[in-house]
């Protein structure tokens, strides 16, 4: 290409006339611009950038590197003003338990629950309150739970169900004399059933007949390796004590049974079989008292108490034991061999399986109540199975794929334990507890049978937890 097409082809941009001959005489007059609107370069006219003012913010470590904005900023110490939580402040915060709501709405005309009418019939589906001594004697052996909807209602109280009036008949007849023989009776059910709160009714009503209660409030706590452990010395196979929750069970004891008080030590233990000397004629309350200020005598104490309990005259027993899954299984406790110690080598969760299984009766009567858990169960097939069986249920037959445990279908291969499953409610029971939800204030609708119908239907056929998720707790 020659320089002159070059040219031309340059200046066709321009508004200026075509050149008629070449060189121009005035080559920058014709063409004014030669950047194009094509081109992204800068004019050679314009004045070269000014430099930018060097400012505080700018920092260069090396010379030629990218600049950075560095803020200049004294470092502060962070202090923290906060206090922090003592230790256990956290549990007991998270376990506390709230049994009174002042804003709720006193219920008149409420009644309380007393030994005569826990039998009578006619109170079926109606709420009872608790009385002020007996919330006492259940809050010091822990049957009242966090999750459940105490902290709703001014008082606590309790619905006269089917279930609850059977166990009540149950209790007046061993009181009375009519049954002599232990009841052994473990409750399943769904999730939000109320297997809880039946033990919670079974001592509510054990308190009032003047029994003694023992309640085991989480057998998860025996197991997860929260607590002190040690061998029992000529136990084979070796048996493990946990003092210091023997100690905190003989405290509850002490405190939530008032008839300790009234009743003495038959006979001083030999010197070998208690290592401190037991005044004579000590109650049965202060023995429990000693034992819980002592960890290292606890576990022989309580057997002194038991027997004691177990003398003639003396009153029924309520032995009961929440979660019963945990009780059998491994726990996270390690022997001297490095194998993990299965739960029923504890002296608490044996003693305890004794009487459910039936090896040692109560020789004075009385019951012996144990619950399942859906909400915190770890899976074990061997209960899974004995209750299934026990239950009546044919058709569940052993898995060839799992393990099972002998010692847990040993504790039911002897018979005699019941197995009550606890169902929903009816709509007479669940209307009495709606209005009675309504009397406390926590209700605003009309709750008629169009109501009841509706909301017994949402719950899956009365089920107690679930009709106070869709009655109390989700309303719109």
């Amino acid at each position: 290409m020659s320089l002159q097409t070059c040219w031309r082809c340059l200046a066709r941009g321009s508004n200026q006339p075509h050149p008629t001959r070449w060189p121009p005489q005035q080559p920058w007059n014709l063409y004014p611009s030669l950047t194009a609107a094509f081109t992204t370069s800068s004019s050679l006219s314009a004045l070269p950038p000014k430099k930018k003012s060097k400012s505080p913010m700018l920092e260069t470590n090396v010379k030629g590197a990218k600049k950075t904005f560095v803020k200049k900023t004294k470092k502060r110490q962070k202090t923290d003003s906060s206090k922090r939580p003592e230790v256990g402040e956290r549990r007991a915060l998270r376990k506390r338990i709230v049994l009174s709501n002042t804003n709720a709405l006193e219920v008149e005309g409420l009644k309380d629950i007393n030994a005569q009418l826990m039998i009578d019939e006619s109170l079926r589906g109606q709420v009872l309150g608790i009385p002020g001594p007996v919330v006492d004697q259940l809050r010091a052996v822990e049957a009242f739970k966090v999750k459940q909807g105490w902290p709703l209602f001014r008082r606590p109280a309790m619905l006269m169900r089917k279930d609850t009036l059977d166990m009540a008949t149950e209790i007046e007849n061993i009181s009375l004399g009519i049954r002599d023989k232990t009841i052994r009776r473990v409750f399943v059910g769904e999730r939000g059933s109320g297997k809880t709160t039946m033990l919670l009714q079974a001592m509510t009503m054990a308190f009032l007949k003047g029994w003694v209660v023992i309640n085991v409030p989480e057998a998860q706590d025996l197991i997860l390796g929260h607590t002190e452990y040690g061998p029992l010395p000529s136990t084979n196979p070796t048996l493990y004590t946990q003092r210091t929750y023997t100690a905190s069970l003989l405290n509850a004891i002490s405190r939530a049974n008032p008839i300790l008080q009234d009743l003495q030590l038959s006979q001083p233990p030999p010197r070998t079989e208690l290592p401190i000397p037991v005044p004579p004629n000590i109650s049965l309350s202060q023995l429990a008292h000693l034992g819980a200020q002592d960890p290292e005598i606890a576990w022989p104490i309580f057997e002194l108490l038991y027997r004691e309990l177990t003398l003639p005259d003396r009153p029924p027993l309520l032995l009961c034991m929440d979660g019963l899954a945990h009780a059998m299984r491994n726990t996270h406790y390690i022997s001297n061999t490095y194998q993990p110690i299965h739960a029923h080598q504890f002296t608490l969760i044996n003693w305890f399986l004794s009487h459910l299984s039936g090896e040692s009766p109560l020789p004075n009567a009385g019951l012996v109540l144990a619950a399942t858990s859906e909400s915190n169960s770890p899976p074990v097939p061997s209960l899974t199975l004995a209750l299934a069986q026990l239950e009546g249920n044919a058709a569940v037959q052993k898995n060839p794929f799992a393990t099972y445990d002998a010692r847990v279908l040993g504790v039911f291969e002897q018979g005699g334990v019941q197995v009550r499953r606890v169902g929903g409610l009816c709509k007479q029971e669940a209307r009495g507890l709606m209005e009675y939800w309504a009397r406390s204030g926590v209700v605003r609708q009309r709750v008629d049978e169009g109501f009841v119908g509706e909301k017994w239907s949402l719950s899956g056929g009365g089920c107690v937890g679930e009709l106070e998720r869709a009655v109390v707790r989700m309303r719109v």
